[in-house]
């Protein structure tokens, strides 16, 4: 059954069975007047277990008929405003319908699950929407432009020659102060831009992914000035594998499908009628 649903020509024929219930929705229609008014017991059993599900009881029989009386009030209600086009241009029918319209391409979408090629085939095609944000453990030496002036980037560079070649001394002690401590450990690249600034955390990303580990990287700027950087490990930045993300490209997946089942269905709506959009005159440019 799931596979017969897959098939175009099956999803077409929904979708015109679904187009043809939609056009009894739309306002205007030429609409009977009905005198009779039947209550079904399947409409009695369905007032008496909504009653149940809000108090946490089955309703007394005294209960039971005001719902009655009142769901015959709501009808003649309903019945009276139609046949006095109460409906028309009222926008909160308006949103209402269009609402239900909405549950109609939805209800088609969800008639079909995704199999594990959907799911892969998603997956593939959306890599950055789940690649595993990477996680750096840095150290780092700040020089401010306010001690260092004209010759900022000069002694930034100076710096940066020393402890290239001495990669693994100790900079607790160097550098200018500043309220950001010298070691940061399993930080986000948004934990990373919240401290520094996005151009920052772009700029470490870049260069670590080109010079690699344990290496001085920089100098690179940030609202407060220039750093040397040497990033220790990086965790994370990868994409991955489907059985780590499955519920999630799942979710994903029925979304996209509930969006593209929406555009299809509003798009055959749109087919059946033609549109004229009368624009008015933008000020100063009428006729002269």
């Amino acid at each position: 059954m799931k596979r017969l649903l897959r098939e175009p020509l099956v999803q077409f024929l929904i979708l015109g069975a679904a187009l043809v219930a939609a056009s009894s929705l739309v306002p205007g229609r030429d609409l009977p007047r009905d005198d009779e008014i039947v209550i079904s017991t399947g409409q009695i059993e369905h007032l008496a277990a909504r009653f149940a599900r809000t108090w946490q009881r089955p309703p007394t029989l005294e209960e039971l008929e005001g719902l009655i009386n009142e769901h015959v009030r709501e009808e003649v209600a309903y019945r009276e405003g139609l046949a006095m086009g109460l409906d028309l241009d009222d926008t909160i029918i308006r949103r209402r319908i269009r609402q239900k319209l909405d549950f109609i391409a939805v209800d088609i979408s969800a008639m079909v699950d995704p199999t594990e090629e959907d799911l892969a085939a998603y997956l593939a095609d959306h890599p950055e929407d789940f690649r595993v944000e990477p996680r750096f453990t840095f150290v780092h030496v700040f020089l401010d432009p306010d001690k260092h002036g004209a010759e900022l980037e000069a002694d930034a560079r100076r710096l940066l020659d020393v402890l290239s070649r001495k990669p693994a001394m100790d900079v607790s002690a160097m550098g200018d102060r500043i309220l950001i401590a010298p070691a940061q450990e399993d930080v986000s690249l948004q934990g990373i831009a919240s401290m520094f600034g996005r151009s920052f955390a772009d700029s470490l990303e870049t260069l670590q992914g080109l010079e690699g580990l344990d290496k001085w990287l920089g100098p690179i700027p940030s609202g407060y000035g220039l750093h040397l950087v040497k990033v220790v490990s990086v965790t994370g930045g990868n994409q991955p594998e489907l059985e780590g993300v499955r519920e999630i490209v799942r979710r994903e997946w029925e979304n996209s499908r509930r969006v593209e089942a929406k555009e299809q269905f509003y798009t055959g709506l749109l087919d059946r009628y033609e549109i004229t959009v009368e624009w008015p005159e933008p000020v100063g440019q009428g006729e002269q």
